[in-house]
């Protein structure tokens, strides 16, 4: 990469952190003062005006930085890149089930993608206040600590997340949750796959799995993990920008036993 494209990459990261800020504060206000209506897009599929206003919010402030740059997000048409250009992809608030139903675990979840590799990811829990940020070779941190995958190398000892979704059918999500229950792991499932793989990359899972996932949900929590010295499998193949893929993000030590229980076809070890 030439100094040019990695001065590039830096401000990606440098605006989408700030952006994630404070699309992250005004979603919590909103959250906090309970000033919105709920609506559902399918059977479990929540949605608040509060979705859409955010991604406007985060839409409008990077492509005034970057105007040739794209957007792909969770609540609107995508725009493509021009020339040259990245594109920023986007999930306003990742849980919008939590966040609709007064449960305080939610996310901004900001990703960079060019030439088909991620190349920013960052993450922000308001609640919290812990803002997850990496970038492409430049390691993955919490607050601005370094941050790395937990050092397990049995699953037996490990949590891993189980990432729910009708697409994939119930008796399919039933079997994955016996299969990694089996293994000795502790399985979970909070509903943000995005905070999900942020603790992943933090060492406070193990892994995540999902049959299948959308980019918006889990690009930059990939760039997270990849970052933190973990392992994720390859969700952008087969046209996985656009259509969503089945995504294992885990620590290293558990790579292959983990692997092995998912069962998901196309990812071995």
């Amino acid at each position: 990469m030439t100094e040019g494209a990695e001065t590039l990459v830096d401000m990606r990261l440098l605006a989408a952190q700030a952006v994630a800020r404070e699309a992250g504060a005004m979603a919590r206000r909103r959250f906090l003062d309970r000033s919105f209506t709920v609506g559902f897009k399918g059977r479990q599929d929540f949605l608040t005006e509060v979705d859409g206003e955010t991604e406007a919010l985060i839409a409008q402030r990077l492509l005034e930085i970057f105007p040739s740059d794209g957007f792909i997000g969770e609540e609107s048409k995508a725009r493509p890149a021009g020339e040259g250009g990245a594109a920023w992809v986007v999930d306003p608030i990742d849980g919008t089930a939590n966040f609709a139903r007064g449960v305080p675990h939610f996310c901004v979840s900001i990703a960079s993608v060019a030439a088909g590799k991620v190349e920013v990811g960052v993450i922000y829990d308001p609640v919290r206040d812990e803002l997850f940020a990496a970038r492409r070779d430049g390691g993955a941190r919490l607050n601005g600590a370094l941050i790395r995958a937990s050092g397990a190398s049995s699953l037996a000892n490990s949590a891993v997340e189980v990432g729910w979704n009708l697409r994939a059918g119930p008796e399919q999500y039933v079997a994955l949750l016996r299969r990694i229950a089996s293994t000795g792991a502790s399985p979970s499932r909070t509903g943000s796959g995005a905070l999900a793989i942020a603790y992943v990359a933090a060492g406070r899972l193990e892994g995540f799995v999902e049959h299948h996932i959308h980019a918006w949900d889990c690009l930059a929590g990939i760039m997270l993990v990849t970052e933190a010295g973990g392992y994720v499998s390859d969700f952008l193949s087969g046209d996985g920008l656009a259509k969503g893929n089945a995504l294992i993000a885990c620590a290293p030590g558990v790579r292959d036993a983990l692997i092995a229980a998912a069962a998901f076809e196309g990812v071995t070890a």
